[in-house]
This record gives structure tokens, C-alpha cells and sequence, in this order.
């Protein structure tokens, strides 16, 4: 990603720091990490596919959302030449009480960087790409041309590569800016709703639970052979009802896929966990998610949106084709 040379009056931030990092959080109390359970736990990377997914991703300077996020599949995904590349920088304009990517004022747009991630698509011989990006509500259309570009790109250098996108929610932006992305022609589109309504002024502040699902019931109704797919994090204090509820609204959305992953506390200064929530009651969500009718659901504690993205989404096409009658 390219970095602007410091001045004085603009020096860069430490993003290794946990106040400049998050200093919307700075002042916040800290809430105590409670100690992960058997389920929860995985090993450090570093196997060689690890180091050269990394190797590869740095010499292009592209960010992934497997690291700034924290992601705990960081290891088993780089290790089979998986990653999701996070477009348009690595701070967000948007300060969600769950995030662990960095929040402040972004830089400039980079004109090259839709070609460095087709570029890294190719040389990492992906079968299935996911492109996402912090949220940018400094932009007039919040980042959609450059994800149009980034589509084409890849479209272009690495045509049999299948595309997901996992876009922030075009909030202050006028309706163009969604047609902009889906006229780009993703495979799947992909708009996190995260957690339960109730819980959006603590977690999401920035957010409205009724804009995101209706971004989604929008991108079918542009596009109704697109597919659609949304998530949720349990774990931060939420209702099974509520959960159930959820699921409900995306599949009157007409949301094909559903992912449910267990909330991890990045910090002390980020959003508590309220209780891990257990393997079996994982299960459970799965089985009622497909009992209401979605194609695909990804259901496990360790569940995050493109996690296994390729596989699912073959699952996905396979499931839909099977329901349409098709071969």
C-alpha cells in the first residue's frame, strides 16, 4: 500500500500502538479477556505456505483483513495460498466497538493497487478471491469504483478465478454507488450485518441494521442471479430469539448464504465477550438457518466470512442449481 512521506504537521501513526491505533477506544474501560476454551484455540503459523502466501502479499505492499483484523485462521488459510485482501488502505473511518482494524482519517486512494491485487490473484493461482475494505465514508461513493476496478482487474489477468467481495454498507452514499459494484459483476456479494438490531449502538454505532439488510434485498433485486451472503458474530451478549430473528430478515432479503462465528476480543479496550458459546449451540443455529431456507451456512466457532470461502461457495452454486432443477 503506498504510504505518504511524513511532515510535521501530518506525522504517520504507529498502528503498532494501541492508542493510535484506536483512539476512539483510547479512553474506554477495559473490559477482561476471558480465557478461550479447547474449541477455540489454534496453533501459530508456520508452515511454508504461510510464509510465502506473506512473501508474496508484502513484495505487491497489499493489506489483508486476515491480519489486521486478527484473524485466527490466518494460519491454516495462508498456508493453503488463501487470503482476503482488504482494498483502499488499512485505517476505517468507522470506529465498531468489535474491530480490531485501525480507525482514523485514510489516505488517498491508490490508482495501482486494483492491478497488484489481480497480480497477486494470479501469481497465488487462486481459485476463489475475497476482496474486501475498511469502510470509507470520506469517499462521495465510499469506495465503489475502486472495487469495480479491482473486480475488472482480476476479471483480466485471472479470468477463471472466481470473485466474492465483502463491502462496507455505502451508507452516505447515493444509490449509484451499489449499482457501480454490481454492474462490476462479483460472483458473490457479501455485506456483514454482524450482530442482532439491539446491539448495534454498542457495537456498530456507525452502522443502521435496516440500511445493511436492505443493501442486500437491493443487490438482488439488481442482479437476481447474483449471490448474496451475509454474517454474525454471537458471543456479544445476544438472544438465541434475536439470532433466530436475524435470519429471518435475510431470508426475506432473499440472502443465499449465512456464516456465524463466535466474537473474539481483540483488546481489553474492545467490545467484552459475553459468554463463548458452545460447538452444539453452533450446530443448533446451523440446522434452524437451513430450516428457513438459506442455500449454504457456515456455522462454527471459528466460522469468520471467508473462511473456507472457495469450497463453500462450489457448495453454494451446487446447493442453488440442485434446488432450480438444474445440473
Amino acid at each position: 500500500m503506498y504510504r505518504p512521506i511524513p511532515r510535521e504537521d501530518h506525522p504517520l501513526r504507529d498502528l503498532k500502538l494501541p492508542d493510535q491505533r484506536h483512539p476512539e477506544k483510547a479512553h474506554r474501560p477495559d473490559n477482561e479477556q476471558p480465557k478461550k476454551p479447547s474449541w477455540i484455540r489454534v496453533k501459530a503459523p508456520t508452515s511454508a505456505g504461510y510464509k510465502a502466501t506473506r512473501d508474496i502479499l508484502k513484495e505487491k505492499k497489499l493489506v489483508t483483513v486476515c491480519e489486521e483484523a486478527g484473524c485466527p485462521n490466518v494460519g491454516e488459510c495462508w498456508s493453503q495460498g488463501h487470503a482476503t485482501m482488504m482494498i483502499m488502505g488499512e485505517i476505517c473511518t468507522r470506529g465498531c466497538t468489535f474491530c480490531n482494524v485501525a480507525t482514523g482519517k485514510p489516505q488517498a486512494l491508490d490508482a495501482f493497487e486494483p492491478g497488484r491485487v489481480a497480480h497477486a490473484v494470479e501469481q497465488l493461482g487462486l481459485k476463489h478471491v475475497v476482496i474486501t475494505s475498511v469502510d470509507r465514508d470520506d469517499l462521495e461513493d465510499g469506495g465503489a469504483e475502486h472495487f469495480a476496478q479491482t473486480i475488472r482487474a482480476i476479471r483480466h489477468r485471472a479470468p477463471g478465478t472466481t470473485i466474492e467481495i465483502l463491502t462496507p454498507d455505502f451508507l452516505k452514499c447515493p444509490p449509484s454507488a451499489l449499482e457501480t459494484v454490481v454492474e462490476a459483476r462479483p460472483d458473490v456479494f457479501n455485506h456483514n450485518l454482524e450482530t442482532v438490531p439491539g446491539l448495534y449502538p454498542e457495537v456498530r454505532p456507525g452502522a443502521r441494521y435496516f440500511h445493511s439488510l436492505r443493501l442486500l434485498q437491493k443487490v438482488k433485486e439488481l442482479d437476481p442471479g447474483m449471490f448474496t451472503k451475509s454474517g454474525i458474530m454471537v458471543g456479544l451478549g445476544e438472544e438465541r430469539q434475536a439470532v433466530l430473528q436475524v435470519m429471518d430478515d435475510m431470508r426475506a432479503a432473499d440472502v443465499d448464504f449465512l456464516t456465524i462465528g463466535q466474537y473474539l476480543q481483540p483488546t481489553p479496550k474492545h467490545h467484552r465477550v459475553a459468554r463463548f458459546i458452545t460447538p452444539e449451540e453452533f450446530q443448533a443455529y446451523e440446522t434452524a438457518a437451513y430450516g428457513k431456507g438459506f442455500h449454504m451456512v457456515s456455522a462454527t466457532p471459528l466460522t469468520r466470512s471467508s473462511y473456507h470461502a472457495g469450497d463453500d461457495f462450489d457448495r453454494l452454486r451446487t446447493a442453488r442449481n440442485a434446488r432450480l432443477g438444474r445440473a
